[in-house]
């Protein structure tokens, strides 16, 4: 696997050759600082983007393009890294060798006429393709509440601090919908095509030279200059009293969210420590979580931790039966304190270190996770796979002791668990 990276004027260009799939997978990443303002004008735009164009003005139109190049697929992800919103748009074509054409130059030049010819008269989005996006944007935001599981976790982050970005709902806000209309819409594409940093990658088996060349008469960006954002929130003091909030609601399984403060990380711990750490607290089935909570004293239906290294948190999140409520809380506590402590074995540390050099291992049997590897590396200045297995090897039981000293019980909520 080669791996190259050009600077264009006005966005990345990265290319990395494989003949390990099939297929060629392009994505284009627009960044910008995250605010909470833009999260549903960016929905909005993402989603009809890639319903309708000029050219193809009508559904059909557009769905039979797509068929006729070899039914590609083309999709878009928004999402928060930190303090950035990136919105992804990523297509996925066969090889050329294995067509009778010169596929990836069709595919980069229906992706630009996505990008840059939108399906828009009088400076306004169509109407029909308008009214069906946002009635899908409306649905997806109303629908949100349905999932008391990401319903908890959104109202533990709002508690914990309900102007960070961490706390922002990326389904968007009604209320921001209802100010949208269409002639606002056009004035945000304008501003999105202009003002976010872009990044190109295309992984396949190409030739560098040649891509390169499509991609440059197929992407022609006009006054984007790169900005650099620290993507990193700031770390934050935990609260000297825990916050615990309980919301009653009628369900048959309360869902439990916890967020922690991780204080003062060093490098070495953001990238390495932090990970053995979680593994062993909540991360995997050999966790001491997922083996005493859940196993041994059959408390829960689920329970695990997850790290957020950018925004200096660690997440604990479970379903149970709200009479479990008390011990649950005692438990967590119990197996976070007994790591500060250091009682756990070096057993435990070798099981996580293989967990974490078999998930590396497992990136590069997906385009968009060798994507997201290197999109990392030159984001957020992360090493290279072979080097993170080097330094995973590294990490000591008193790296993961003093780390665990570093974690604080921040907020708690509790949902529900009142039976219908």
């Amino acid at each position: 696997m080669e791996y190259t990276k050009i600077k264009k004027e006005t966005y990345n260009l990265h290319m990395i050759q494989t003949d390990r799939f099939k297929t060629t997978n392009i994505e284009v990443i627009f960044s910008k600082k995250i605010t909470k303002e833009d999260i549903t004008k960016t929905n909005v735009l993402s989603s009809i983007m890639t319903y309708t164009s000029k050219k193809y003005p009508k559904r059909l139109m557009y769905t039979r393009a797509l068929e006729n190049l070899y039914s590609a697929r083309l999709f878009t992800n928004t999402y928060r890294i930190g303090n950035l919103l990136n919105v992804d748009f990523n297509m996925r074509i066969l090889d050329d060798k294995y067509v009778s054409c010169n596929l990836l130059d069709d595919a980069l030049s229906f992706l630009s006429e996505v990008i840059f010819n939108p399906n828009v008269s009088d400076n306004k989005f169509d109407k029909d393709s308008y009214n069906v996006v946002t009635n899908e944007e409306k649905a997806q935001i109303e629908r949100f509440r349905e999932d008391s599981r990401k319903y908890s976790l959104m109202k533990m982050y709002e508690l914990l601090d309900k102007d960070s970005p961490c706390s922002y709902n990326l389904k968007g806000y009604l209320e921001d919908l209802e100010k949208l209309d269409r002639e606002k819409l056009y004035d945000y594409y304008k501003e999105f095509i202009k003002c976010n940093n872009i990044d190109i990658f295309i992984i396949g088996d190409i030739n560098f030279e040649k891509t390169e060349k499509i991609v440059e008469k197929n992407f022609k960006f006009k006054g984007n200059k790169r900005v650099i954002i620290e993507p990193s929130l700031i770390s934050k003091k935990h609260r000297e009293v825990v916050q615990e909030v309980i919301e009653d609601d009628y369900t048959n399984q309360s869902k439990l969210s916890i967020a922690c403060r991780i204080e003062d990380m060093n490098k070495f711990e953001k990238n390495y420590v932090i990970n053995i750490y979680n593994f062993i607290l909540g991360g995997t089935a050999d966790s001491k979580f997922f083996k005493n909570i859940r196993e041994k004293y059959s408390l829960c239906y689920y329970i695990s931790s997850g790290a957020n290294k950018l925004d200096n948190l660690l997440i604990i999140s479970s379903g149970f039966s709200k009479e479990n409520y008390s011990k649950m809380l005692f438990l967590i506590k119990k197996e976070m304190e007994d790591i500060r402590k250091g009682l756990f074995e070096e057993e435990e540390i070798e099981k996580a270190k293989k967990y974490y050099i078999s998930a590396l291992d497992a990136i590069n049997d997906s385009e968009n996770q060798i994507i997201a590897s290197y999109y990392a590396m030159d984001l957020l200045k992360t090493e290279s796979i072979e080097k993170r297995k080097e330094n995973i090897l590294k990490v000591t039981k008193k790296q993961i002791v003093e780390l665990a000293n570093k974690v604080y019980i921040d907020t708690i909520f509790l949902l529900g668990g009142d039976k219908l």
